[in-house]
């Protein structure tokens, strides 16, 4: 993997992470004391950008942010990563922000999402940045900007014969008209279930599910389970890719946007899916051993690392 295709176009939002770390939640009415807090960058379309450019591919990311504190340390870092933002601002609104509740113990998270300026994101934004995506090898976006923008970006990138992947997140009802638009829509088991209304909590769930998701018009399938790695499934075949263990979970906030990144980079790169799939499964086991969501991301030596030793040294 090691011949670039052309750059890595991103659609998305950043938001500020505001993070919190406690034994659990509070309860309504409840005021309980934490155990850390964090401010840091975020937003799944930034946070997919800094992995794709932290192993090593050009990347492009097209949003809006407000004028403020926020959207300065959002350039700040996009400077710092090598992204290149083609990001309106927007004196009229805010930078969006997350609060993040962290399981002090396991690692886990809920979050609640406000999107700010990049809710007004809009199909004009993508015909904006048209030659931006029809000249990238890789368009990928999410649902955290609004559906009638991603889907225009898929649009203009299928025209082109750009190799789309929808990240659909948060989960959100979608219909075939935009399923068909992609060459790989990567679910997680939650958004899955609520795409296919079947159950999936083991791999033959994420298989049946992937199976319903390409009847529905999806091209290729990816159902990520966390711990339990990822179900591939290309038509022809469907292939669970087991986890890597890389060490203690910290934080798994940031573990989709990894896996992700890290699997556009690697497709970019000319690997195939299934080794795609597999790059970016070392690549996520690794970003779950640190806290926060963009900081998290791992460089290119540190995956090439971990997904060349033996699978019996590695693999949870």
């Amino acid at each position: 993997m090691n011949e670039h295709r052309g750059h890595v176009a991103i659609l998305g939002i950043f938001v500020a992470d505001t993070s919190y770390r406690a034994e659990r939640q509070p309860n309504m009415g409840e005021t309980i004391l934490g155990k850390g807090f964090a401010l840091g960058p975020g937003g799944k379309g930034s946070n997919q950008a800094v992995a794709v450019a932290r192993l090593g591919s050009q990347v492009s990311f097209i949003s809006r942010v407000g004028d403020d504190a926020f959207a300065k340390m959002a350039r700040e870092m996009w400077v710092a990563e090598g992204v290149s933002p083609l990001v309106e601002s927007d004196p009229d609104s805010f930078t969006g922000a997350a609060y993040i509740f962290v399981d002090d113990e396991s690692g886990d998270n809920a979050i609640i999402v406000v999107p700010g300026a990049a809710r007004d994101v809009g199909p004009e934004d993508l015909e904006r940045n048209r030659s931006n995506i029809e000249s990238a090898g890789i368009f990928m976006t999410q649902l955290e900007t609004p559906v009638e923008a991603a889907k225009r970006g898929l649009e203009i990138a299928r025209s082109a014969g750009v190799t789309t992947i929808l990240n659909p997140a948060p989960a959100a009802d979608l219909d075939g008209s935009i399923l068909k638009l992609c060459d790989f829509l990567v679910p997680n088991e939650s958004e899955a279930e609520l795409l296919t209304g079947l159950k999936v909590c083991d791999i033959d769930g994420a298989r049946n599910a992937a199976t319903e998701l390409r009847k529905q018009g999806a091209k290729s399938v990816i159902v990520t389970m966390g711990e339990n790695g990822a179900l591939l499934d290309d038509g022809a075949n469907a292939t669970h890719v087991p986890a890597f263990s890389a060490g203690d979970v910290v934080e798994t906030t940031g573990a989709g946007d990894c896996f992700c990144g890290a699997f556009a980079h690697a497709l970019n790169e000319g690997g195939s899916a299934l080794d795609s799939t597999k790059f970016a499964c070392a690549a996520a086991s690794i970003s779950v051993t640190r806290p926060g969501t963009a900081p998290s991301m791992p460089r290119r030596v540190e995956v090439e690392h971990l997904y060349n030793m033996p699978p019996d040294k590695v693999r949870a």
